[in-house]
């Protein structure tokens, strides 16, 4: 297991502590929960840096290092519904997002396409990721976290509308398979 695949690991196994964290819900659990995020978090530059900067990007690495990401966005999301702080309409809205285009792409892929992540794409992630911290860091009803959540839910939607147009013509657009070919009559 390479350095890249090792940061990726390390976030995932992040995941069911910054959920156990969460979920006792006290003021100091909520803080080491906000500070265990942020790490895992940052975490995804680090482990895609490392691979390129060292030669080693594996099929591996490529599957798991966007899983980590919304396993751990989602992770957060679901914990946070439970505990009231966030509405399930707009946990619904991120996470439906994350299977669309993380379906496409697994299509994309069957047909060779690399629908690679964009500047709207990484602005998502960012803005889901300080929206995700407002919310878990302990300060409940804060000025800041509706705004911060309305405008991750935006980019959210944009950015996954934005990879669904990058592939339209490519996956969408292509002529259906005779269903006659290969036939004998």
């Amino acid at each position: 297991m390479n350095a890249a695949l090792w940061v990726t690991a390390v976030r995932i196994s992040i995941i069911p502590v910054v959920m156990a964290l969460l979920l006792v819900d006290t003021d100091q659990t909520r803080w080491w929960a906000a500070g265990l995020y942020a790490f895992a978090a940052a975490t995804d530059s680090l482990d895609g840096w490392l691979a390129r900067a060292r030669g080693e990007v594996t099929v591996a690495g490529a599957f798991l290092d966007p899983l980590a990401d919304k396993l751990l966005v989602s992770a957060a999301l679901v914990c946070l519904v439970q505990l009231g702080s966030i509405g399930a309409w707009a946990a619904m809205i991120i996470i439906t997002r994350e299977f669309a285009v993380t379906g496409l792409r697994l299509v994309a892929v069957n047909e060779r396409l690399v629908i690679p992540a964009g500047r709207l794409g990484k602005a998502k992630t960012l803005s889901q990721n300080i929206a995700l911290l407002a919310f878990i860091a302990p300060h409940p009803g804060s000025w800041i976290n509706a705004p911060l959540l309305y405008l991750a839910l935006v980019l959210t939607v944009l950015s996954g509308a934005y990879y669904f147009i990058m592939a339209r013509r490519r996956l969408f657009e292509m002529r259906a398979p005779d269903a006659h070919a290969g036939v004998d009559p």
